[in-house]
């Protein structure tokens, strides 16, 4: 196949194998709009916490998933610049890699209600820098299966209780 003139990717498509080969790009920059969701929201403003520079989120869903994710990268002072006129958008100051605790010293409490969107992903992200964080939330959170996350992350090498 001939290589695509489109943003720099190129692809090469093998009819008889019926096989398409993709070459991965370096970079990526642009606007990606998607419906606000409680998954998605929280998982952008992680990527956004873990990654390097200044990352704009918009269309977050209002709700209190989001709102618990947003107090647990306050409390690990990650930069989160909230937008007066617009309750769905933020500007997310990346780390440029782990986060780690604000405090070494002290364990991080983490409270995420029963927000499961927030506390699966961030234990995980946590895993990655150093410090003592203890991820907790409402009696209902505490009945949510969690073993196998915790398996894997120890299985990794992660000090997890």
């Amino acid at each position: 196949g001939e290589p695509s003139p489109d943003a720099g990717m190129k692809f090469a498509l093998d009819e008889e194998k019926n096989q398409l080969t993709v070459t991965p790009i370096k970079s990526l920059d642009g606007t990606v709009t998607l419906p606000g969701s409680k998954s998605l929201s929280n998982r952008c403003l992680l990527l956004a916490a873990l990654s390097e520079g200044t990352t704009r989120v918009e269309n977050l869903l209002e709700s209190d998933d989001i709102r618990y994710m947003l107090e647990a990268l306050d409390t690990l002072k990650v930069p989160v610049e909230r937008d007066e006129d617009d309750k769905t958008s933020v500007a997310v100051t990346g780390q440029s890699g782990p986060i780690d605790s604000p405090t070494p010293e002290e364990t991080v409490e983490l409270f995420l209600g029963n927000a499961g969107t927030a506390m699966r992903p961030l234990a995980a992200a946590l895993c990655m820098g150093s410090g003592k964080f203890v991820l907790d939330g409402v009696p209902r959170m505490r009945e949510r299966p969690i073993a196998d996350l915790i398996d894997g992350l120890r299985q990794l090498g992660a000090e997890v209780t």
